[in-house]
């Protein structure tokens, strides 16, 4: 589903885009109204961003494009050839790097380019793990504020009551653009947004400065894309400097958190979840999901009694992330206290799938679907349902294939250390072997004190878990949390861990007639 554009827009002059992008221009009195990087989505009117891919170069499409109603095209020397050799007619704007000037040009289109911008107070919040949780938590506090709040993340995006599933986390640029000056035009306050390593580097997010910064932690992932840990590191700390935000707030559970504090180039407040870590403000009279958070943000004292509605330490942190945000961003504490308070829904982040209407639950395992898909993740997760777990805690895990694999026997092992019972089985294999993704998990969780079994086929692990979890147990389903699809093979099938446990949970009440 696309993101909504922007209506009623005043054309800019394509000679306007080549200036921006320090190009010649065109000899042409064409205008263009909006931005796409895909020849399918183009709208007429539309600057047709034809950008070299992995696999085949966006000028490859133009003829689509061009029919679609594309007014011009901005590319590289290689995609102008192919724009030429194409038989298209439209005026060109030629640079060595498209994608790295796409966001100035996406902003002189819809009239978000600094300083004035959009007019909205941007939130972004980056981090290996907590990034989708901590946005919904601060999205549900403002809106329990009676501000007007967008959202931008892996699960959805939201703007005001409209909501459309996200492909990615962080949109590429043209999109991001585009949904701020709806937002600004729709008047929403507040626009709280996920950023990810891969749309720093990627260029999705030039030429938006936030005005606060959320980093949660970095633990091992996506070493697929970036060369190594200190290379991933560099991604999000590019996130606090000049050209990308104004201050920021920092958890320095971590080492990684820690530096960052250091060598942030915009002011910073630091946060900790316990007292043994020095910071601004900390995590104190921990008692179950209850805590206060103490200690100053930006020259006011802090002392709120606060509440995470999520199990596990982690999520408390991401509560205090978010009520620190809120402080810095200025509103009063005790505004802030009542309104962290509210119990927001974060779709697939330990969500609990509810018992069948046909049964009280009491003689079946209770279900909880998790997105953790890393092994400190894996971890954390599973150690905060141990905390309630009555009876067997069992863990179904997968891993995503085409996504760095060497985390795989750690993520087996995290499970196994945590888990009475660990199912291996796929999640979204992609285009590898499901098998051999399998024995990397395996092989690490063999490693662990918990039992192992290999289960293929991701319906037949889970009803394997939720037998062997028996009544006063815990399913822990972890991996692909809100996701609606399974990839195989190039081939995307519907499968939403939440259904097809409830499926399950009726076919067992049926087995056993309780």
């Amino acid at each position: 589903m696309p993101y909504p554009r922007p209506e009623g827009l005043t054309p800019t002059a394509v000679t306007d885009i080549a200036r921006v992008a320090g190009a010649t221009s065109p000899t042409t009195q064409a205008a263009v109204s909006g931005v796409s990087l895909s020849s399918l989505a183009v709208q007429p009117g539309d600057l047709y961003a034809a950008l070299p891919g992995a696999n085949a170069h966006g000028a490859q499409f133009v003829v689509q494009a061009a029919a679609a109603g594309a007014a011009a095209v901005l590319t590289d020397e290689r995609g102008a050839r192919l724009v030429h050799e194409s038989g298209v007619d439209l005026p060109t704007i030629v640079v060595e790097d498209p994608r790295a000037i796409l966001g100035a040009v996406a902003a002189i289109v819809y009239g978000t380019a600094l300083p004035a911008g959009p007019g909205i107070r941007a939130v972004g919040i980056t981090g290996t793990n907590g990034k989708t949780t901590t946005a919904y938590l601060l999205t549900s506090a403002l809106e329990a504020m009676g501000r007007r709040a967008g959202l931008i993340g892996t699960v959805e995006t939201r703007v005001g009551a409209d909501r459309v599933p996200s492909a990615r986390t962080t949109p590429e640029s043209p999109d991001l653009h585009a949904l701020l000056r709806v937002m600004s035009d729709r008047a929403v306050q507040d626009c709280v947004m996920e950023v990810s390593s891969h749309a720093l580097v990627l260029h999705r997010v030039d030429e938006v400065v936030f005005d606060i910064a959320l980093f949660t932690n970095l633990s091992q992932d996506h070493l697929d894309f970036h060369a190594d840990m200190e290379d991933y590191f560099a991604a999000k700390a590019s996130l606090f400097t000049p050209a990308r935000s104004r201050q920021g707030v920092v958890c320095v559970d971590d080492t990684w958190g820690a530096r960052l504090a250091e060598q942030a180039e915009v002011p910073v407040v630091t946060l900790a979840s316990t007292s043994d870590t020095p910071a601004d403000v900390v995590l104190t009279e921990v008692d179950g999901s209850d805590f206060r958070l103490v200690g100053e943000v930006a020259g006011t004292a802090v002392d709120l009694a606060l509440r995470s509605h999520l199990p596990g330490s982690f999520n408390r942190t991401n509560t205090a992330m978010a009520a620190t945000a809120l402080l810095l961003a200025g509103h009063d504490p005790e505004t802030v206290g009542a309104a962290v308070l509210e119990r927001p829904v974060v779709p697939g982040r330990m969500e609990l799938v509810p018992a069948p209407e046909s049964s009280s639950g009491e003689d079946l395992p209770t279900v909880v679907v998790d997105f953790a898909h890393t092994p400190d993740a894996v971890a954390s997760a599973l150690a905060a349902l141990r905390e309630d777990a009555g009876g067997a805690l069992v863990a179904v895990i997968g891993a995503g294939g085409s996504r760095d694999p060497g985390k795989r026997p750690a993520m087996g092992a995290a499970a196994a250390a945590h888990a009475d019972l660990v199912v291996v089985t796929d999640d979204n294999p992609r285009a590898e072997s499901p098998e051999a993704i399998r024995a990397a998990l395996v092989d690490g969780a063999r490693r662990g004190p918990g039992e192992v079994v290999e289960v293929a086929g991701r319906r037949a692990a889970i009803a394997h878990a939720l037998r062997a979890a028996r009544p006063g147990g815990t399913v822990a389903l972890l991996g692909k949390g809100h996701e609606s699809g399974q990839e195989i093979d190039g081939v995307t099938t519907p499968f939403d861990d939440r259904q097809v446990a409830a499926d399950e949970l009726v076919e067992l009440i049926r087995e056993t007639g309780s």
